[in-house]
């Protein structure tokens, strides 16, 4: 254990969620910190981000289990930990895994770490089930054995880290069954943070023509910035028929598949990413599908190493693509409650949560 501290001694805070129906949806509490077990880490939240999943927890649309601390989002810094076989130091960021897994499980052997048959997820745990310190809307949290961590380079700001280990990781799981084509032509459906990592992640693979589409106008310059082209406009879809190698469904709406199998060439791969939750009924046929020899992907989460890549990628690409201009601003945890109403508004791609604001 770095540094010898003994984190009984220690106070955290975090907010707790009690669910919709309770007088108080939110409460906060100090209490002292847990004692670390082998291979655990303490980590305390520089910065986190509000996953449209959160907000689809406290609008009653998502059932999480109760009292706990949501929040899976963030940019962490090591406090102490147990894990002597590893190079981590006090005063590190680090980004983590959302799933802690146990790596030996047929699952895991497979690289589909994230259906471990003892999957752990941070932010969606019931308070009583581990440390209590599981959500990233709270001052610390006691990373688990099995979660992969990965350092941040000092050209990120912390800012655009946040997101790494959701959005941009799942999108890296994504691009590796995206095949190389020359001339590739794809189209991306949905204008979040998603879908704008995807038009950066898709562009960078090489693909020469990228489309973007969504509901928010407003978006299209960043769409632009990130190097494709914004679609509102049914024609252009039209003349895209039979023309497009992939398309990537990032915007949660099943209304929007036979759109996306049109525009398929046939051989052509549909990755279905946004569509988790029970109301994604499909209205297609097996002819559709068969007649096109088209593949149908869904992607859930990310393993490991794409953790891997997107903090790499985003090192990379930092300074090409706008990145931090597309989240929010900053709320300290005493206004999780504001901060979530303004993630319910959909202005900015991500809204922050500073834990530990001074």
């Amino acid at each position: 254990m770095i540094g010898n501290q003994d984190t009984e001694s220690m106070l955290g805070t975090r907010t707790i969620f009690n669910g919709i129906h309770s007088s108080e949806i939110f409460t906060s509490e100090t209490v002292s910190l847990p004692e670390l077990g082998p291979g655990e880490i303490l980590v305390k939240v520089r910065l986190a981000s509000i996953c449209m999943s959160d907000v689809h927890t406290i609008t009653g649309h998502r059932i999480e289990p109760t009292p706990s601390v949501l929040g899976h989002e963030a940019v962490v810094e090591v406090v102490t930990h147990r894990r002597p076989e590893s190079d981590l130091s006090e005063g590190d960021r680090l980004t983590f895994s959302v799933a802690d897994c146990c790596n030996k499980c047929e699952f895991c052997l497979k690289g589909l770490n994230q259906k471990c048959t003892k999957l752990f997820k941070y932010g969606h745990a019931k308070l009583s089930d581990g440390s209590g310190f599981n959500g990233c809307y709270a001052s610390h949290i006691i990373l688990r054995r099995g979660t992969h961590v990965v350092k941040i380079p000092d050209i990120i700001p912390d800012r655009c880290a946040a997101p790494i280990n959701c959005s941009l990781a799942t999108t890296m799981c994504a691009m590796e069954f995206v095949p190389k084509i020359k001339n590739g032509r794809a189209f991306i459906q949905g204008d979040g943070i998603l879908g704008l990592y995807t038009c950066a992640a898709l562009r960078e693979l090489g693909y020469d023509t990228v489309y973007c589409s969504g509901m928010r106008i407003r978006r299209s310059e960043f769409i632009d910035r990130f190097g494709a082209i914004p679609l509102y406009n049914d024609e252009v879809l039209h003349e895209e028929i039979n023309k497009i190698d992939v398309v990537v469904e990032v915007c949660g709406v099943s209304a929007v598949v036979n759109d996306g199998i049109r525009l398929l060439k046939p051989g052509g791969l549909y990755l279905f990413l946004g569509m988790v939750h029970p109301h994604s009924e499909l209205n297609i046929t097996g002819e559709q599908i068969i007649r096109k020899c088209l593949t149908i992907k869904g992607i859930h989460n990310y393993a490991p190493r794409h953790l891997d890549q997107a903090v790499d990628f985003l090192e990379k690409t930092i300074q090409k693509y706008p990145y931090d201009e597309v989240m929010g601003p900053a709320y300290a945890l005493s206004d999780l409650s504001a901060a979530m109403k303004l993630s319910i508004e959909k202005v900015y791609s991500r809204v922050l949560v500073k834990p530990n604001m001074t």
